[in-house]
């Protein structure tokens, strides 16, 4: 009597365990479904974030001298482009599970984490320094207006960013009357700043500094670190959540692995050779 009522106990707790193991599976399941879907979602943000970086090298790599812009926008597309597969292969787990789906995804999640990483430091460590030499190089370039012929790269560079920007100096429009006489490209009895730090409203301005209502305000400098900030801290969040969903994938796809083991896979088993 007492073994057929331990039989029976053990055979309930047997049903339990599978009972709890199925629904545990089951979870699994439908958060990397779920999972996938985001990670293609994930794509097209991160995406973002890349073409804005590679957008602001074009746009001022003159004023940076570094390949930092470069790398950190290309960096994010690589980023993005192992999420689409990665996504796909989350998506076609939950459809028909394959082991060898499985560990391909858990490979595709390790170099993600890798990426994002790097991606993730980069931009905290490099910004300081990036808004460092754009304000050195800005402000050198204010220095040597018009000791360089009126059309110089130099100049240029200034009057586009300005005007791209509507901004005028470096921290404002009075950065201009730090630099010397010799430096204003209009006469010295007049100081004058460049006309493209004139306001669009105002047509017949040319850039008279007893007028400053007709230029803009805003330093060059602080417009730019806004937008080197913004895509920073952007991309870095994105890789801090990211890294935690791709965790929670291999954390699913490892209980998954769990429950259908690699039992054909003995390369290393002494008995095939």
């Amino acid at each position: 009597m007492r073994r057929a009522r331990a039989v029976e106990i053990r055979s309930f707790l047997s049903s339990l365990r599978l009972y709890e193991d199925y629904g545990l599976r089951s979870l699994a399941l439908y958060l990397l479904l779920v999972l996938g879907f985001v990670f293609w979602a994930a794509a097209a943000a991160v995406t973002f974030g890349g073409i804005f970086g590679i957008l602001m090298y074009k746009n001022y790599k003159y004023l940076c001298q570094e390949y930092f812009f470069h790398l950190f926008g290309w960096l994010a597309l690589a980023v993005a482009f192992f999420l689409l597969p990665a996504g796909a292969l989350a998506i076609s787990i939950y459809v028909k599970t394959s082991r060898y789906k499985q560990g391909l995804l858990m490979y595709l999640l390790l170099v993600l984490l890798c990426l994002e990483m790097t991606l993730g430091v980069l931009a905290q460590l490099n910004s300081n320094w990036v808004a460092s030499d754009l304000e050195n190089t800005m402000s050198s370039l204010i220095y040597q207006y018009n000791r360089s012929p009126s059309q110089g790269p130099g100049n240029r560079i200034v009057d586009e960013v300005q005007r791209k920007l509507q901004c005028c100096g470096v921290q404002s429009y009075t950065d201009w009357l730090k630099t010397p006489p010799a430096n204003w490209h209009l006469p010295a009895e007049k100081p004058r700043v460049p006309a493209s730090c004139c306001t669009e409203q105002y047509s017949d301005c040319r850039g008279d500094l007893n007028n400053p209502e007709q230029l803009f305000q805003e330093g060059c400098l602080k417009k730019l670190e806004d937008q080197l900030h913004f895509v920073m801290f952007y991309t870095f969040w994105c890789c801090v959540g990211l890294s935690i969903l791709e965790l929670l994938a291999g954390v699913s796809n490892g209980i998954l692995m769990r429950h259908q083991p690699f039992h054909d896979l003995r390369i290393l088993d002494s008995s095939t050779y």
